[in-house]
């Protein structure tokens, strides 16, 4: 086993921990409401940060004001194509009086990073840039070739990932790793996730003479019993996912009437149900499809007057790499090699950005990084800085073990 110490010594944790401040106290949040709210100056922070540093980089334009970074390190000698890919947007702070911190302030208090991204995911975007720079500096013996990429929107329709997937970067990618927080346990499944828009349409009329109309929410409310009982019995069918836990049906956003003011006395037109749907292996979503079609068929039987549509705006299989593949046994044997101890294997319960490197493309994908997985969207969202510097070494080692070591 080659010793790769050398690129270790050179990755320093104050200017890691450094970087990662600057990257939180730029406020990526996307507001599309909100001049400068979105993720164009941390994006061109990165940029200029990898530039100066001699990285073959690009910056893409992916909506107005919304662009991807992709930075590129080619080895001595032909090979293999690994990609680190994090984001740069994060979610709004809420109401920072409930932070004790400046959400954005990216205060240090007893080894932690406190601010908004912090854990998702900028320190782990940071964690990557200086694993990969850290192998750069080191003047390390590289084959083939890292890819950073680090696009814009995984917290909303991941229009970045699917921009850089169109235009060809993911193509010649053998394996992927995705910077998420995760505790540095190799997450090799990702959930699915299926989101829906349900409709009920009605009849409006006076709440006191609801004969006259058609009223939306009754037929609403057995739409959300059927599917209840279609979650129980998708539980007992798949049982409990030793990584990923229990598949879901979640209703979330309900709203009668869906658009204009509602009123007490008034029975609504129409009735709107937002549907955050997970999977688990042994789920296929064109089946879930179905099913729920066959509930709105049951109601049709014995309601004349039901009359409901479903809208799928979103969807992302669940995902799983093998323990075998060269990914996984690259990065198992970094962490064992930095830690001194067992990997520990993990599901992500939510879709990631490798969801789509992965149903696309095909490409191998495991995501780790620093972080409770608990934290994320929170009040007081903190990464130890720790774990942070441990998952930069892990994924330094990875990078070298993937490409020098691991063969096709």
């Amino acid at each position: 086993m080659k010793n790769y110490s050398k690129v270790l010594k050179h990755i320093s944790e104050e200017e890691l921990v450094s970087f990662t401040q600057d990257l939180i106290k730029i406020n990526s949040v996307f507001d599309p409401g909100k001049a400068g709210a979105n993720e164009t100056e941390v994006a061109a922070f990165i940029y200029e940060f990898l530039k100066k540093h001699g990285f073959e980089v690009h910056i893409q334009e992916v909506v107005p004001g919304r662009p991807n970074i992709i930075g590129i390190l080619n080895g001595k000698t032909p090979g293999k194509t690994l990609l680190f890919e994090g984001h740069t947007d994060v979610v709004t702070a809420g109401n920072k009086e409930d932070w004790r911190f400046d959400p954005f302030g990216a205060v240090i208090e007893n080894g932690r990073i406190y601010g908004r991204g912090s854990c998702d995911t900028k320190g782990n975007v940071a964690a990557a840039i200086f694993a990969v720079k850290a192998i750069k500096e080191s003047s390390e013996e590289l084959s083939g070739r890292i890819i950073l990429c680090i696009p814009c929107d995984e917290e909303g329709m991941m229009i970045g990932i699917k921009d850089f997937i169109d235009k060809g970067w993911a193509d010649h990618v053998d394996g992927a790793v995705i910077c998420e927080p995760e505790e540095n346990q190799l997450c090799i499944f990702q959930k699915g996730a299926m989101r829906a828009e349900v409709r009920v349409l009605g009849k409006q009329s006076h709440g006191a003479m609801p004969l006259s109309g058609i009223n939306p929410n009754w037929r609403l409310a057995k739409i959300i019993i059927e599917l209840e009982k279609l979650e129980k019995a998708e539980k007992q069918r798949v049982g409990m996912h030793p990584y990923l836990g229990w598949p879901s049906i979640t209703p979330t956003i309900i709203m009668s009437p869906s658009k204009g003011e509602p009123q007490i006395n008034v029975v609504p037109a129409d009735a709107y149900m937002t549907l955050d749907i997970r999977t688990t292996p042994g789920q296929e979503h064109h089946e879930l499809k179905q099913q729920i079609q066959a509930i709105y068929d049951l109601l049709s039987e014995t309601d004349p007057e039901f009359n409901a549509t479903l809208n799928i705006i979103e969807e992302r299989p669940w995902t799983e790499t093998s323990k075998e593949d060269p990914i996984v046994k690259a990065i198992a044997k970094a962490y064992t090699e930095i830690t001194k101890k067992e990997p520990k294997y993990n599901g992500v319960p939510g879709a990631t950005d490798g969801t789509f490197l992965s149903v696309l493309r095909g490409i191998p994908v495991i995501v780790t990084g620093a972080g409770d997985r608990m934290i994320p969207h929170q009040v007081d969202e903190y990464v130890d800085i720790g774990e942070l510097v441990e998952a930069c070494k892990i994924y330094a080692l990875t990078a070298l073990n993937f490409l020098n070591e691991a063969k096709k």
